[in-house]
C-alpha cells in the first residue's frame, strides 16, 4: 500500500504572505516550499501569541482581548519579547479619576438654590435665632 502524502493548507491566503515578503526588497523569488513553510510558520506563531494573550484576558477576568493583554503576554515569553516587544503600542495609561470637590463647582446661577442648602434650612434658622 501506498501511503499519501497530505499536505496541510495553511488558513492565511498565501498570495498575501508572498505580497508582504516581496516588500522585502533583498527577496527577488519565492519558493513555493519557503511560501508554505513561511505562512504555517506564521500561522502558529499567530495562535501562539492569541492563546497566551487569552490567558491573560482571563487571569485578569476579561472576556475581550486588548492591546495590553497582548503585551503581557510577549513580556512573559522571552524569545518573543526580544524582537517584538519595541514594535507594540505603548500601554495605555489608565484613567484617573477626578472628583470634584465642593468648592471646585461653578457656582449656581443667580436666582437659584442648591438642594443641600434647603435640607440645611432648619438648621441655618436655629443657628440664625441662637445667635440673636
Amino acid at each position: 500500500m501506498a501511503e499519501e502524502e497530505e499536505t496541510t493548507r495553511p488558513e492565511f491566503p498565501i498570495t498575501r504572505v508572498k505580497k508582504i515578503m516581496k516588500v522585502d526588497k533583498d527577496i527577488n523569488k519565492i519558493n513555493s516550499d519557503a511560501l508554505h513553510l513561511v505562512t504555517y510558520s506564521t500561522e502558529l506563531f499567530l495562535r501562539f501569541l492569541a492563546e497566551k494573550s487569552s490567558v491573560v484576558a482571563a487571569e485578569k477576568k476579561r472576556k475581550t482581548v486588548n492591546i495590553d493583554h497582548l503585551r503581557i503576554a510577549v513580556k512573559r515569553h522571552q524569545p518573543t519579547s526580544d524582537f517584538l516587544l519595541d514594535s507594540l503600542p505603548l500601554p495605555s495609561p489608565q484613567p484617573v479619576r477626578v472628583t470634584k470637590t465642593v468648592s471646585d463647582r461653578k457656582p449656581p446661577p443667580a436666582g437659584t438654590r442648591r438642594i443641600d442648602a434647603f435640607f440645611s434650612k432648619g438648621k441655618a434658622k436655629v443657628d440664625s435665632r441662637s445667635k440673636t
